[in-house]
């Protein structure tokens, strides 16, 4: 019996979407990249980008266990000396929500062009409404 292997042009992706609303960050999260990376498929291919699309709403409403609203931080680097800056997550919700979805599920994609890919079919958005009606998305029960 012959293995069966799945060629890029035999991937069939589908569309999903899923509400934020009341869902744990990190659960959420691991969640949205098993669906980018196809590994809820038969057909999974590590070498592959076998994975779906995901629309996630209502991102504002995602919630954190513990003190990590106040206590937890994000660090970025200008580049020039006394470049680094810093942000609670208390902040960064209130200022982008959609950014601290994207940074959490981009952590737990492979670190490689292979996750880049993956990556750039995630949409995520702060409110209920989303563009993406046309491709008729499914909504994922989580």
């Amino acid at each position: 019996m012959k293995t069966y292997a799945v060629r890029a042009s035999d991937v069939e992706r589908q569309w999903w979407v899923v509400d934020a609303t009341g869902q744990t960050l990190g659960r959420l999260a691991t969640r949205i990249a098993t669906l980018l990376e196809g590994k809820h498929k038969a057909t999974y291919s590590p070498h592959l980008d076998t994975g779906d699309h995901v629309v996630v709403i209502n991102a504002a409403q995602v919630k954190v266990t513990g003190n990590k609203l106040t206590q937890k931080r994000y660090y970025r680097h200008s580049g020039y000396p006394g470049g680094l800056k810093e942000e609670s997550l208390q902040t960064l919700m209130a200022r982008k929500p959609e950014l601290v979805i994207e940074r959490a599920v981009k952590g737990m994609l492979p670190q490689n062009r292979l996750g880049r890919a993956m990556f750039k079919k995630l949409k995520v958005y702060g409110g209920a409404e989303h563009p993406h009606q046309a491709q008729q998305p499914t909504a994922a029960e989580l």
